[in-house]
């Protein structure tokens, strides 16, 4: 207890704001990042981080929960039936040696 108050009071006086102004700071940023972007779904094509690297038989035997949240994850909604949904991403994320 004595050693947090310490550090907090050495923290206030080098930068001039207390431990609790910054959490609050950050946790008002969190809370305003969270609610500008709640229910937001993107619009047109994004490209994530990561390239599914899956193989046809992959998306053959992939769950219909699954392949919606890849599509989702790339913002493309696709509606359509299981059949088609696996076949959009195939087309979409084989590389045309990989469709054979």
């Amino acid at each position: 207890m004595g050693l947090t108050w310490f550090l907090n009071s050495a923290h206030t006086l080098v930068s001039g704001h207390s431990t609790h102004d910054v959490r609050n700071q950050t946790q008002e940023a969190a809370l305003s990042f969270e609610i500008t972007t709640k229910g937001v779904v993107p619009e047109g094509f994004q490209m994530p981080l990561h390239y599914p690297r899956y193989k046809r038989e992959d998306y053959e035997k992939m769950e219909e929960l699954k392949i919606d949240l890849l599509l989702r994850e790339y913002g493309i909604g696709f509606k359509g039936s299981l059949e088609e949904k696996r076949n959009f991403a195939i087309g979409a994320f084989l590389w045309p040696d990989q469709l054979s």
